[in-house]
């Protein structure tokens, strides 16, 4: 236990900051989770949920709750299978 008045506010603050930052991370696997199961499953609303998703991981990086480049990386993979998922879709191959 801390000591100090100054290491018991900072106790609070951290505890304070992890319950926020939880619900964030939380958010953000969620909507990932949803947008890779629609890929997988190729669903019509997969774009959407992409998007969803890439949106959930840039407010986490406004917040603080994950870094840029762990955003990035994984915006990216999303990105990629939605073209490749696109691509392959015979309504994308068919059309002139």
């Amino acid at each position: 236990m801390a000591n100090t008045k100054s290491a018991m506010k900072d106790i609070r603050q951290s505890e304070r900051r992890r319950q926020r930052n939880r619900t964030v991370r939380s958010r953000v696997r969620s909507s990932v989770k949803t947008a890779r199961t629609a890929l997988t499953e190729k669903n019509q609303s997969a774009a959407v949920n992409v998007h969803d998703a890439i949106r959930a991981l840039d407010k986490a990086v406004t917040k603080g709750v994950i870094h840029r480049n762990t955003a990035a990386r994984k915006k990216s993979s999303l990105a990629r299978a939605l073209f490749s998922a696109t691509s392959s879709s015979p309504a994308a191959t068919s059309a002139p």
